[in-house]
């Protein structure tokens, strides 16, 4: 096989660094997620309230091929765009597991015949659970 052929070949990190089961800790939007709140009147604008249900199905929502996962958005776009408290991002994105490298190593196995792919969005805890296998392993 040449690089060319291989999925992997422009990416940093090889398919062993994200082969298996890895957790990744407090990065989902959670009941927990920071709000702002009005300084003047003590309380959180409506449009910074939702629950974890609410962000499940809004990033379940989200019209494409990979599968979407709510992140917590920042206080200041919250308060910039006047937005929920979630964010839809693609369950492997860099926010949630902290490095472009893993990003795209696991987008290019997702994308892969090669290898299954699975994760587990818990919202409850915040963590999030991605598991890799090789296909033919499966």
């Amino acid at each position: 096989m040449t690089s060319n052929d291989d999925a992997f070949h422009d990416c940093v990190l090889a398919p062993d660094a994200i082969l298996g089961t890895h957790t990744f800790e407090d990065v989902l939007f959670t009941d927990e997620t920071e709000t702002p709140v009005n300084v003047l009147t003590g309380e959180t604008p409506a449009h910074s309230q939702a629950t974890v249900e609410e962000a499940r199905e809004f990033a379940a929502s989200i019209d494409t091929e990979t599968p979407q996962i709510a992140l917590p958005a920042s206080v200041e776009s919250q308060v910039e765009t006047q937005s929920k408290p979630y964010t839809p991002a693609a369950f492997f994105h860099f926010k949630a597991t902290g490095s472009l490298e893993r990003h795209r190593a696991y987008h290019t196995a997702y994308k892969s015949d090669a290898f299954a792919v699975d994760f587990e969005a818990d919202n409850e805890s915040g963590d999030l659970t991605i598991t890799v296998e090789r296909a033919d392993e499966t």
